[in-house]
């Protein structure tokens, strides 16, 4: 990850209708989601939908799979993840036992789910 990824990816994620997207396929899983299913979910048209998913397409936050006539869409964790672990890579210096070092960072996810 390096500072151009990024940037790509929080310009994506800079839209509400993208931010409620990525949650919800993060919610999903590795099952993912069909665009019209999410489209109903969020209320809004399939069309404007589909040029949401396609910038997040662009940036790597999704994937996409053709399924027959539909198009499943899941989220990409591994590039969010390599995004957490860029923006703290520096954080808590070389205190590797702090609860903020990056190394700790599935520690603190686990905490963070009870």
């Amino acid at each position: 990850m390096n500072r151009d990824n990024a940037t790509t990816i929080f310009d994506s994620l800079s839209s509400g209708v993208r931010l409620d997207a990525w949650r919800l396929l993060v919610k999903a899983g590795n099952e993912g989601k069909v665009a019209g299913e999410m489209a109903k979910e969020m209320g809004i048209a399939p069309n404007a939908l589909s040029f949401h998913l396609k910038a997040m397409l662009h940036a790597g936050l999704v994937s996409v799979e053709q399924q027959g006539r539909f198009l499943r869409y899941r989220a990409n964790i591994t590039l969010m993840m390599d995004l957490i672990k860029y923006l703290t890579e520096e954080c808590c210096g070389e205190d590797t036992q702090a609860s903020c070092h990056p190394s700790q960072l599935n520690t603190l996810c686990k905490q963070a789910d009870k």
